[in-house]
């Protein structure tokens, strides 16, 4: 298949990808997602925009994604199965692909109970390996689920969401197995914190040669503070982050210098790591480091596609 958008390129030609994490505003202020589009083009080889993260009430990702488009960047669309039934998304799919976005991120969503608006009613037609498959299908076979045909071209380039921590280790591999075979071309993992366990993660994955058929980018987290090192610590299903980094945030005069060296040394390491194609860098409400953590990991310049 001919290589079509500039992440999918990027990683085709061998390429060490970046991308990283756009948050739409909880509004219709499109200049939000424009600051930070223009901010991250020359950083990055594409901008995830988010679906309603933690299933809070945010501007639409497509909506997102086509503001990114307008500016030049590659966005990658998330797609959750908590709010959409198979109609609407294949729907959303096809008025994505018409306006020339074709990176899908497929995501089963947070439940509706951690968002502000608990008591709506999850969807959850599909769950996240059963929407990678109905993507495939809808660009190699370019048929709906129904089995109908879809007219004019389909180009997609299928995403998917992958956490080497989550219990039981052993299974993680396993369920990315399942992710390539439904028909992932790539994947986004949670946050790298402790990356010894994330190499015996990737160990696995190259002793199956899964990252012959997938490109992994490995998830990165910049810390900002002590208090976020410690939540993410004790609260945040699915992270580990090790108590060592959590004693250096604690210990440092500068808490955000300490936590961008950490995530250099992160990024250093990742780097290091047979099968890993790139990072993703989910700045959480602080996107304004991301240039800095690209230039000084020596990641530029990215290539231009």
């Amino acid at each position: 298949m001919k290589a079509g958008t500039n992440l999918e390129k990027v990683l085709a030609s061998g390429g060490f990808a970046v991308t990283a994490e756009v948050g739409p505003p909880r509004g219709a202020v499109p200049s939000v997602i424009q600051r930070k589009g223009e901010l991250l083009k020359p950083f990055c080889d594409a901008l995830n925009v988010t679906d309603n993260q933690t299933a809070i009430v945010r501007m639409s990702s497509l909506s997102g994604c086509i503001l990114l488009k307008q500016l030049g960047v590659d966005p990658v669309m998330q797609m959750v199965c908590r709010d959409r039934n198979r109609i609407a998304i294949q729907s959303d799919i096809l008025g994505a692909m018409a306006l020339g976005i074709g990176n899908i991120l497929c995501l089963s969503g947070d439940y509706q109970s951690f968002g502000d608006h608990p008591t709506a009613k999850s969807v959850y037609d599909l769950d996240s390996i059963q929407l990678i498959q109905m993507l495939r299908q809808m660009r190699d076979e370019k048929k709906f689920l129904s089995g109908e045909k879809i007219s004019g071209e389909v180009a997609l380039f299928i995403g998917a969401a992958e956490n080497p921590y989550a219990d039981p280790f052993e299974y993680r591999v396993l369920r990315l197995a399942r992710k390539v075979k439904a028909g992932a071309d790539f994947i986004q993992t949670q946050a790298v914190f402790d990356v010894g366990k994330f190499a015996k993660w990737m160990e696995m994955v190259t002793d199956r040669r899964l990252d012959k058929a997938v490109h992994i980018l490995a998830g990165v987290i910049p810390i900002r503070s002590v208090g976020m090192a410690r939540y993410m610590r004790d609260k945040v299903p699915g992270i580990s982050v090790p108590d060592e980094i959590v004693t250096r945030m604690e210990d440092a005069k500068d808490a955000r210098e300490e936590g961008l060296k950490i995530s250099l040394e992160i990024i250093g390491q990742i780097k290091d790591i047979p099968g890993v194609h790139g990072i993703h860098i989910m700045a959480i409400g602080w996107e304004d480091i991301v240039p800095t953590i690209v230039e000084r990991a020596g990641l530029l310049p990215r290539p231009l596609m």
